[in-house]
């Protein structure tokens, strides 16, 4: 979870990558003739448990090797049963699954409705800082009826987010013999287990080089048989490594990711290929409520400043020019914690802050401040990574501390951390304001806001508005559409004008493959699934 990744020469990675290739060229049964395919990625894996990671390189793993009850459909944003049979509402507060007959985990182990119910209880139980946990907060408890059925009760009826939980980072199906009831089990006990029964079994990974998947054979869910028997996902320390990577042809798929400037130059490259998918990708601030400027545990402990020093903040952001200056406009301005697309997306940043239309406005930031009766320059400690959200984290991090500082309004100590530490760091209180992205687990708004404002969210930033708890956890089992969009678009009034995060960008998906690529697909899901890419 916490190793720090190298970068790598071209060279090394033609070699590796030229090995790859030659060593693992069969087919199993529905799979393509081309051979195995390497994909690159930048992407950083926390960890293989799926009670200790919550971040998009852990998931992408997981997507792939792990059997959920509910996934996506390919091409949509819908989810249908996967090792499930069938999945439904018997009542307003009980979902009930029932399982395909026969599953069995890659090492032969049966996957029962035991296994289901492990899988969740242990996700409450372990409640890992750095996990999913919080995407079950309306879970009471789950029932294994018998081996093929499995009942989730509900704290609140008619839950319309639920069935989409279940295909989401929290949800992945874990064998009860391999995985320890009240720990996370490491990487190496999860491959060594072959604790699988996804599209893909994991056969060896060495984190922060290399993970190779075979296809399974045994695999009963919703995506069918997978194309290619063998992918390896290399992985890259930076985008430029990438970028090299698949104009070599060291990979033959890079994905998350490639630099804007390299992207537009893949477009006209002979010999390669730019998939393009839908948005919903989201980059922004967090503060956390007891260690930014006049927080709770400060000795200058002040909620009214603590909230003009957040508000201030959301004064001085100009973010169409990070958008247009630092990624070339593949990013766009975010003005709420929903993106936009989404039903019930407001953009309330918009209109409370900056010159009202979307611009920076310090003399406003001034009057907010001065008002509150604090002094300037603010002292602000902002952590980014590096690593993580691309090469240009840096340079639109340098543009945040400029637009901060405008006028004398903040003096910003900016800092980095590589995202083995960050992840670790950032739940605990390590950082009074720092940077996270966002890719949505399921196509709602809810998905938004449930994970981010309930308890301190994911992130444990310490915001707990109760009007704000009451109205998510209403939106969420409100069964008239136009209500629930209402109640969605006040949240986001609220969360505005609170500031516990502050929302900066809104971006695409991008892979590039070469031309012997087919069969990526980009969907509302935001999985990247191995199974569906072909090599001609």
């Amino acid at each position: 979870m916490k190793i720090s990744r190298t970068g790598y020469g071209v060279l090394a990675l033609a070699t590796t990558s030229a090995l790859l290739l030659a060593g693992c060229s069969s087919n199993g049964d529905g799979a393509s003739s081309g051979g195995a395919i390497t994909v690159g990625t930048t992407d950083v894996v926390t960890a293989l448990d799926p009670a200790g990671s919550y971040d998009n390189g852990s998931f992408a793993v997981m997507t792939n090797v792990y059997p959920f009850l509910m996934n996506h459909v390919i091409g949509s944003s819908d989810v249908a049963p996967d090792i499930a049979e069938s999945a439904d509402f018997t009542s307003p507060t009980e979902y009930t699954v029932k399982l395909k007959p026969g599953l069995k985990f890659a090492n032969g182990n049966d996957l029962t409705s035991s296994d289901v119910k492990f899988s969740f209880d242990r996700q409450v139980a372990i409640a890992d800082p750095s996990g999913p946990s919080s995407l079950l907060e309306n879970l009471e408890s789950v029932d294994a009826v018998d081996d093929v059925t499995v009942v989730f009760n509900l704290k609140a009826g008619n839950d319309q987010t639920f069935p989409q939980v279940l295909s989401t980072p929290v949800a992945p199906i874990v064998d009860e013999d391999v995985f320890p009831a009240d720990k996370l089990a490491t990487d190496a006990e999860i491959v060594s287990g072959k604790a699988f029964a996804g599209q893909y079994t994991l056969e060896a990974f060495d984190k922060g080089n290399l993970a190779s998947y075979k296809a399974n054979p045994d695999y009963q869910g919703l995506w069918g048989a997978a194309k290619t028997e063998q992918v390896n996902v290399k992985y890259f320390a930076t985008e430029s490594n990438l970028s090299q990577g698949i104009e070599t042809k060291a990979v033959d798929v890079a994905f998350r990711s490639i630099s804007a400037t390299d992207t537009e130059k893949f477009r006209s490259t002979d010999g390669l290929k730019v998939v393009d998918g839908p948005g919903g990708a989201i980059r922004y601030i967090v503060f956390n409520f007891d260690t930014q400027p006049f927080g709770a545990r400060t000795a200058e402990a002040d909620p009214a400043k603590a909230l003009a020093v957040r508000q201030a903040a959301a004064d001085m952001i100009d973010r169409s020019k990070i958008a247009s200056q630092v990624y070339k406009d593949s990013f766009t301005p975010l003005f709420s914690q929903v993106a936009q697309g989404f039903t019930g997306a407001t953009e309330s940043f918009k209109e409370l802050y900056g010159n009202g239309e979307g611009g920076p406005d310090s003399a406003a930031a001034k009057a907010r401040l001065e008002a509150a009766g604090v002094a300037m320059p603010v002292q602000l400690q902002l952590q980014y990574n590096p690593d993580h959200y691309g090469d240009s984290s840096s340079e639109e991090y340098a543009q945040i501390k400029a637009q901060l500082e405008a006028d004398g309004v903040f003096a910003v100590d900016l800092q980095s951390t590589e995202w083995g530490q960050y992840s670790a760091d950032f739940p605990k209180d390590a950082y009074p304001a720092y940077q996270l992205g966002w890719f949505p687990d399921f196509s709602d708004a809810d998905n938004f806001l449930t994970p981010f404002f309930i308890d301190g969210g994911f992130f444990n930033n310490h915001y707990n508005n109760p009007e704000v708890t009451e109205l998510i956890n209403q939106q969420r089992v409100t069964l008239d559409p136009a209500e629930r969009t209402a109640l969605i678009e006040q949240v986001q009034g609220l969360i505005a004008n609170d500031v516990p995060t502050l929302p900066l960008l809104q971006g695409t998906q991008v892979a590039v493959t070469t031309d012997a690529i087919d069969g990526v697909v980009l969907d509302g899901s935001f999985k990247f699934r191995l199974g569906t890419i072909t090599k001609k």
